[in-house]
């Protein structure tokens, strides 16, 4: 048996991870592939039967899987944030929550047939639109910066909430079973809820407290927060029944708000953890699924999916809105996207299982909805988020504008010849005097820390595809670099150099902390600053069927420094130091750095004008 366990688990992780990459490749929801490849693995290849297979492990491995993703979810929610944010995502929240659980029950119990109790659950279950699923679905659409933070917003925090909303009346419902008088029922719920409570949030202090003062060395907080969350999660289970998923998600609020000076890592650590643990629960719940019983749905659970899609979500979101500062625009938009999650599938696979043997009958439906919902938002809405928001005029077209970060002459200058070639630019400082020059030509700025949430939460983003950490200390631009290479990528934050070759092994960052070296090693920013002040200018050589790529590099002379290759399509290619712009093509406009003695052969064409088709956000 324990080698057949040990397979299943190495199938599982392989298929969590193959499913990962390839919906990174597509840009699609991971979710989708997960539930394709534990459905394939499951039902129609017969390769893993969790519940026969692991047995009576697998509730209680499934149980530690939602405590520590429950954690996680916690971990992320800022209150200090959700304080200062607009009244239109209060509004998502309360009454948001609240009313969608009571149309989602009213059309469970109504359209959908089941029981009171389990229709209580399963609104309760569906009022969650989980970050994991969201964040995917709005990087690839490009939203606008408020109507991405509503959606962004109401999964983080309706994450935890509607979870523990859930929990709630799951523990309603096993009092109930177990036949206790109401005084005693409630008496004993409340207990449940504030033992789960107090124990939470004084072992998430106490933890947080003891690697504030340094009682804890760096390599051991990840393993001990992750142990510290196993252990809250079995004690409040221990006391009371199934309150250890409210003490796990209370424990990640309290340390996700105690301003941990290495919260970021641990906040790194538990996302890597969760992606792993999301991947397993998924495909195991879809290994586990019976056809049988996806197939007692029949009409009437497919009509309760179609209104929750079309009538319970645009609804909750018309009330929920009425009289706050959401525009007509986005509440179309809000009111169609709500993919459900991670969160919403693994607290439906956990419940629907014990409750089934406790009496309820139809809790056996509840795992197929909830599925049936998840794969019906995430393909509907992910198709979809893109066209709808860009009739809506919500959303950017492209994300190849170029953001530079630290204003200066040379990168003013810059970002203005690439501002008239029709890409989107912005020049970030904390330096009102260095943005003087930009501003006086008319791009955009922005004055402020980069690195801060308030930047975060207020600059338009999905516009920049590229990143150019341009300021004069070296070790800054690398933390730049690296603060945004998971959103932008590795291969799309770059540095200027700032010590010549010589020096560089001795003074600079490793390679391994810095972003991509942009243009030529051999002249760092100081050389870069003193080329400016010398003459040099920027010049744009447009490609034609005549004058072409080869023709330029026969004749470009010794005076000329390429910097970035425009393509037709759009894209932005940065010259680095080990590797060349590739061969460009008619259409492409090469942007070069030259010195002011040299007369190349290619002249400058500045009546090259932006293509408004191929960059529409231009300033």
């Amino acid at each position: 048996m324990e080698p057949a366990i040990s397979h299943i688990l190495v199938l599982v992780a392989v298929l969590g991870a193959m499913a990962q990459w390839i919906a990174w490749k597509l840009r699609v929801p991971a979710i989708i592939f997960l539930m394709l490849g534990g459905f394939l693995a499951g039902p129609v290849l017969g390769l893993v039967h969790p519940s026969r297979d692991f047995g009576n492990i697998l509730q209680p491995l499934i149980g530690l899987f939602v405590a520590v993703i429950l954690f996680e979810g916690g971990l992320n929610l800022k209150l200090a944030e959700f304080r200062s944010a607009s009244r239109g995502i209060r509004r998502l929240i309360f009454p948001g929550v609240p009313i969608a659980w009571t149309l989602g029950t009213l059309a469970t119990r109504y359209i959908g047939g089941l029981s009171w109790p389990i229709s209580l659950l399963f609104g309760a279950i569906i009022v969650v639109t989980g970050p994991t699923v969201i964040m995917p679905i709005l990087k690839h659409a490009r939203l606008k910066r408020k109507p991405a933070s509503y959606l962004k917003w109401e999964g983080i925090v309706n994450d935890p909430i509607g979870a523990v909303l859930a929990v709630l009346v799951y523990e309603y419902l096993l009092y109930r079973a177990g036949g206790l008088p109401p005084q005693v029922l409630f008496l004993s719920l409340a207990a449940a809820v504030t033992s789960a409570l107090v124990l939470g949030a004084a072992t998430g202090y106490g933890v947080s407290i003891l690697f504030r003062k340094g009682h804890v060395p760096e390599y051991l907080k990840p393993p001990l927060l992750l142990a510290s969350v196993l252990a809250v999660y079995s004690v409040s289970n221990l006391l009371f029944r199934e309150a250890g998923l409210i003490a796990a998600t209370v424990m990640g609020v309290t340390v996700g708000n105690m301003a941990l000076p290495s919260i970021g890592e641990l906040r790194r650590f538990k996302e890597y953890l969760t992606i792993l643990l999301v991947s397993g629960i998924f495909i195991l719940l879809s290994a586990d699924l019976d056809p049988t019983v996806l197939a007692r749905l029949e009409l009437r659970g497919t009509l309760l999916l179609v209104v929750l899609l079309l009538i319970v979500r645009p609804l909750t979101i018309l009330f929920a809105t009425l009289g706050s500062d959401v525009e007509i625009q986005e509440r179309v938009l809000l009111g169609w996207i709500a993919p459900r999650g991670i969160v919403a599938a693994a607290v439906a696979g956990l419940f629907g299982i014990k409750l089934e043997g406790l009496g309820y009958p139809d809790a056996a439906l509840l795992t197929p909805l909830v599925f049936g919902l998840i794969l019906l938002t995430v393909t509907v809405h992910g198709l979809s988020i893109g066209t709808l928001s860009n009739r809506l005029g919500l959303s950017f077209r492209e994300r190849n504008g170029v953001l530079f970060v630290g204003g200066s002459p040379w990168t003013n200058e810059l970002a203005g010849v690439l501002n008239g070639l029709g890409v989107p630019v912005m020049v970030a400082d904390t330096s009102w005097h260095r943005l003087r020059s930009a501003r006086l030509s008319g791009l955009r700025v922005y004055f402020g820390e980069v690195l801060s949430e308030r930047t975060e939460e207020s600059m338009e983003w999905n516009e920049f595809g590229y990143l150019l950490a341009a300021t004069s200390n070296d070790a800054y631009n690398a933390l730049v670099c690296t603060h945004f290479a998971g959103d932008l990528g590795r291969a799309r934050v770059y540095q200027l150099p700032i010590f010549g070759e010589d020096e560089r092994s001795s003074r600079g960052l490793p390679n391994t902390l810095r972003g991509v070296e942009a243009f030529d090693e051999e002249v760092p920013y100081e050389e870069l600053q003193s080329r400016h002040y010398r003459g040099w200018v920027f010049q744009k050589t447009r490609f034609t069927d005549e004058y072409t790529y080869d023709s330029y590099i026969e004749e470009r002379s010794e005076g000329v420094m390429e910097v970035i290759l425009l393509k037709e399509d759009g894209r932005v290619i940065l010259k680095t130091h080990d590797m060349a712009l590739m061969p460009a093509e008619p259409g492409d406009t090469l942007v070069s750095f030259v010195a002011p003695s040299c007369t190349p052969r290619p002249k400058p064409q500045e009546d090259v004008k932006p293509d408004s088709s191929r960059h529409p956000e231009a300033s």
